[in-house]
């Protein structure tokens, strides 16, 4: 398929943001795949004058076991060009000296060593993926239930992603469901919200309308960095369907096949 529509920014950009898991590579057995010709599309924008930075609400892993899965894939990746929810997570329960009642995939609890998580005050949600049995979210619901102001912190909203062997749902969903249980609104750490896409921006030392985000979610990684003022690419691989470019409330400022074909679109214009 042909790219559809291309914001005119490419020659003024000073940075790019990627989404991981469906941009880069389909996560699934072992260590997952790597998307065509996406090894390459990082190689290529590492080599030109733009700053990169890689997004994802990843909540399986660390982020060192994480990045250490896309170097075996052939990704030059480092841990520190990588923003995900836990740390940001971390750093608010710190700062409003909140205590973790824990729902989240065993991979990522070593993230939250450091954090007091006696007597919880609070929930923390992330992929937990099997993790999520009626036992682990009635206990989850109990602890909320329980305070006299309840918070509820989710890491991502996303409704399902894709994995080699099909989509599966994600933490989105079961968000949804402890806030109509427990008749609040989860405070979302993570795409798509605003404090995040800043957090990143401020890492480059960018303003909004100097980077590009490109993904496959239209809603989380699209819509919201279009939410602090980027634009917004969306790639015809991982999670996207078809519906996507007639979504009611979401536009993507471009289409395209995949990363490749949009970091070709990105560098041409910059002659590059």
């Amino acid at each position: 398929m042909a790219a559809v529509g291309w914001p005119g920014c490419a020659k003024s950009l000073k940075g790019v943001l990627l989404d991981m898991c469906g941009v880069l590579y389909d996560s699934g057995e072992g260590d997952g795949v790597a998307i065509a010709g996406s090894v390459e599309a990082v190689k290529r924008l590492k080599a030109s004058d733009l700053q990169l930075r890689f997004c994802t609400n990843e909540t399986q892993a660390t982020r060192e076991a994480f990045v250490a899965k896309l170097r075996r894939l052939g990704f030059d990746i480092s841990v520190s060009e990588v923003f995900s929810p836990a740390p940001a997570a971390i750093a608010i329960l710190k700062e409003r000296g909140l205590r973790p009642h824990l729902l989240v995939y065993d991979g990522l609890l070593p993230e939250f060593d450091s954090v007091d998580k006696t007597n919880a005050n609070c929930v923390v949600i992330g992929d937990a993926a099997e993790k999520f049995s009626y036992q682990n979210l009635n206990e989850a619901f109990r602890v909320l239930i329980g305070l006299e102001n309840p918070v509820l912190f989710s890491l991502g909203q996303g409704r399902y992603y894709k994995e080699t062997d099909g989509l599966k749902l994600d933490v989105g969903v079961y968000m949804k469901a402890l806030e109509y249980a427990c008749d609040l609104k989860a405070e979302v750490i993570g795409k798509p919200s605003p404090m995040f896409f800043q957090s990143v921006l401020s890492d480059m030392g960018l303003q909004p309308h100097e980077a590009l985000m490109i993904g496959d979610d239209l809603v989380n990684d699209v819509g919201g960095a279009q939410s602090c003022g980027m634009k917004g690419v969306q790639v015809r691989t991982g999670k996207y369907r078809l519906s996507d470019e007639k979504h009611p409330t979401v536009t993507a400022d471009g289409t395209v096949d995949n990363l490749a074909q949009a970091v070709d679109m990105i560098l041409n214009q910059r002659g590059q």
